[in-house]
């Protein structure tokens, strides 16, 4: 995994509620354990049109190249369990997910994938919402080592929780086997301590 400290990104709004995995990525799609090229076919369904036509009114179809943030509505990545929907964000290129409320498994997927789910609060929110409706090129500055999130144009700062394993591990570019044997050593050692 890459590592994971500040993301400085424009952001894209999705401003709608109980977004679950199907819609993320539909079933149809998830032929393959490979992590890769579930981006093309994130939100396929509102993304295209029936003969596979970008539909240009939808916020991702706009100009939003190397945008790593997208911002979505309560209950984000309800639904079924499948980690495809956070393979698909990150294969898209997003690295951060700001929302109200996530569900959990897709909560701890995201964070077992590289990509941090940030909760903040419907007043945060809200001024995401407005700023963005001025300035479609509005930008966030995320700081995991801080935990705090900030929107550029006006300052406002706002603090956000995340287990402190899985900060690390996104710190550090580390999945969960990563971080175990980085503790190789420490595991022997107890071992033999143990006999």
């Amino acid at each position: 995994m890459e590592k994971i400290d500040k993301v400085h990104s424009p952001f894209v709004v999705l401003d709608i509620d109980n977004i679950d995995t199907d819609q993320i990525i539909p079933a149809r799609f998830l032929k393959s354990t490979n992590k890769s090229g579930y981006g093309e076919k994130l939100f396929y369904d509102w993304r295209y049109d029936s003969k596979g036509s970008l539909k240009l009114d939808f916020p991702l179809n706009r100009n939003h190249s190397n945008v790593k943030i997208l911002v979505a509505g309560e209950n984000f990545g309800c639904g079924s369990s499948r980690e495809h929907a956070a393979w698909a964000l990150h294969d898209y290129g997003f690295r951060v997910i700001v929302s109200t409320h996530f569900a959990d498994i897709f909560k701890n997927n995201a964070l077992n994938n590289g990509l941090l789910p940030i909760e903040v609060s419907p007043e945060f929110y809200e001024e995401l919402l407005e700023e963005a409706k001025v300035d479609s090129e509005i930008s966030l500055l995320v700081d995991l080592s801080k935990e705090e999130v900030c929107l550029m144009v006006s300052g406002i700062r706002e603090s956000f929780k995340i287990n402190p394993h899985k900060k690390q591990c996104l710190l550090k570019g580390q999945n969960d086997l990563d971080y175990l044997i980085h503790l190789k050593d420490e595991i022997v050692a107890f071992e033999k301590s143990m006999k």
